[in-house]
């Protein structure tokens, strides 16, 4: 394999001659991936696929999410956002390694199928198709109870349709249109984050109408830690001392996992990106800049503009989906801005949107892949003319119809279930790339194929990606501690861990069905999407 592996290399003017045996190629061109039939187009500009990786992934769970875990303290806060921060870093570069390296179009389970085992490239597509099309309808349900804060006589379920809609259009388009309506959507994504950062700033250096300068008082007083406490059959339970704080920065660890879990879209929209070696590291380049702007400064000037102990902010989250129970609504609040919650609403608008939109994009583009490498039915391997998976994405908005279960209560409760039960695939999904990742660096050291002829390489792999799945593991194992307190609950028990037993199913039963076997480093395939 190592010698069919350097058997080319480029010329000065990109024409293909042979090299010396044993010669690595060394050649930085542009990598060339022909377009076949049944294939996607590479027809993703490169200004989208920046502005997708700068905002694209930014939901709710920044924007509200984060006034559930600011409660355990702003300190809390800040070491939880800026671990996973590190830890989905180290995720996009070891996807830019391989994408910018191996360029292939199924994204996730084309890796680990071809460097690990064909039985994980299936758990893991299928695991990341069931995690997207579960939470599409709830982002979708989610934009219907925005709308209701102005409209509340229309029900739910005519936005379900309306967006619903909508958003299949966009994705059996040509892909430049998805892409179109996600780099606007993004771009106002950024602005938002922006102004409400900038809000919080000055607010906390004294410019709200109350003019109180807090600086970094709140974390002197109230204080920066916070004990865990939980409000369970309305009642709050606290666990006292160093035990309760350290749950406390546990709980913002696994609330951050979560705010985070999307920021691969990208990663997915690389198969549809011209020039891979040169765009994909650029897009993982804009990924630390949303890391640590919008994500690591958001939650550090939230921290100084709200103490912990707030009533506003306790009141907040249990608001539900509505711009009041956004955290900088808080802030504003309790500096005196007024009507904050009512623009904020309707921004957020921008965001439920742009995610179910995501959502079926997401879901297909897997679907597609899985039937591309036989583990689906063939059908959802097809692409019409113009590089739209049609099949693929007819059954993920299938999976709209889901919504229309929060129609009433009882349903409604169920369908919660689901969506707490899928959170952790996207975990899992990490964990696949991490691995993937290794793999193929260990089938690069056994081959004798040298890092140097990678065309992007980032200074923390391979090393970081050892410590990234150790953490990402840690949350997946512990991320049900909730189930505990006060008592053990078993329907938190299930919803936390029945995706882990889920997922290895899935790979033992491929595995079974299809009698496949570990790939073995020395048989990975190293040359395939290279050609140059």
């Amino acid at each position: 394999m190592a010698a069919f592996f350097s058997k080319w290399r480029s010329d000065e003017k990109g024409g293909a001659v042979e090299a010396t045996p044993g010669q690595p190629e060394l050649s930085n061109e542009e990598a060339v991936v022909d377009e076949a039939q049944n294939d996607l187009h590479r027809e993703m500009k490169p200004r989208q696929l920046n502005m997708m990786a700068i905002a694209g992934a930014i939901g709710t769970g920044l924007i509200i999410g984060t006034g559930t875990s600011l409660k355990f303290g702003p300190g809390s806060l800040l070491i939880g956002y800026a671990v996973m921060g590190f830890v989905v870093y180290v995720v996009m570069v070891a996807l830019g390694e391989m994408g910018a390296f191996l360029p292939i179009k199924k994204s996730f389970s084309g890796y680990a199928t071809r460097f690990v085992d064909p039985a994980m490239g299936f758990s893991t597509g299928w695991n990341y198709f069931f995690k997207y099309v579960i939470v599409l309808p709830n982002n979708l349900t989610a934009t219907g109870i925005l709308l209701q804060y102005w409209l509340p006589n229309i029900n739910v379920s005519v936005w379900i349709v309306v967006f619903g809609v909508v958003i299949i259009a966009l994705n059996l388009i040509h892909v430049s249109f998805f892409g179109e309506a996600e780099f606007w959507m993004s771009l106002v994504k950024a602005l938002v984050i922006i102004m409400l950062v900038l809000l919080c700033f000055i607010i906390a250096l004294g410019g709200g109408p109350n003019g109180v300068r807090t600086g970094f008082w709140f974390w002197h007083d109230p204080g920066a830690f916070a004990e865990y406490s939980v409000i369970l059959n309305k009642q709050t339970h606290v666990i006292p001392g160093d035990t309760g704080r350290f749950l406390g920065v546990w709980a913002c660890i696994v609330q951050a996992t979560f705010a985070y879990l999307g920021t691969e879209l990208v990663g997915v929209a690389f198969g549809e990106t011209p020039n891979p070696r040169k765009n994909v590291p650029r897009a993982v380049n804009q990924t630390l800049l949303r890391i640590v702007f919008f994500y690591i400064t958001g939650v550090l000037v939230l921290g100084m503009a709200v103490p912990y102990n707030s009533p506003k902010l306790l009141a907040a989250t249990q608001a539900g989906t509505s711009g009041l129970a956004s955290p900088f609504v808080v802030a504003a609040n309790v500096a005196g801005v007024s009507k904050l919650g009512d623009a904020v609403n309707g921004l957020l608008l921008i965001f439920t949107v742009s995610a179910a939109n995501s959502d079926v994009y997401l879901a297909s583009r897997t679907a597609w892949a899985l039937g591309k490498d036989g583990q689906a039915p063939r059908l959802l391997g097809r692409t019409n003319s113009l590089g739209v998976p049609v099949p693929a994405v007819a059954l993920a908005s299938l999976f709209i119809a889901l919504g229309f279960m929060n129609a009433t209560k009882s349903s409604a409760t169920v369908f919660g279930y689901f969506v707490s039960l899928v959170t952790v695939f996207g975990a899992l999904n990490w964990v696949a790339v991490l691995v993937s990742y290794l793999a193929m660096v260990n089938a690069m050291r056994v081959q004798g194929v040298p890092r140097e002829i990678m065309p992007y390489r980032n200074p923390l792999l391979p090393w970081g990606a050892y410590f990234a799945l150790f953490v990402t593991v840690l949350v997946i194992v512990f991320n049900g501690y909730a189930a505990f307190v006060p008592h053990f609950q078993v329907d938190k028990f299930l919803t936390s861990y029945i995706g882990i037993p889920v997922y290895v199913i899935n790979v033992l039963w491929w595995k079974a069905v299809k009698r496949t076997k570990r790939v073995r480093p020395e048989d990975v395939d190293l040359v395939t999407g290279r050609r140059t």
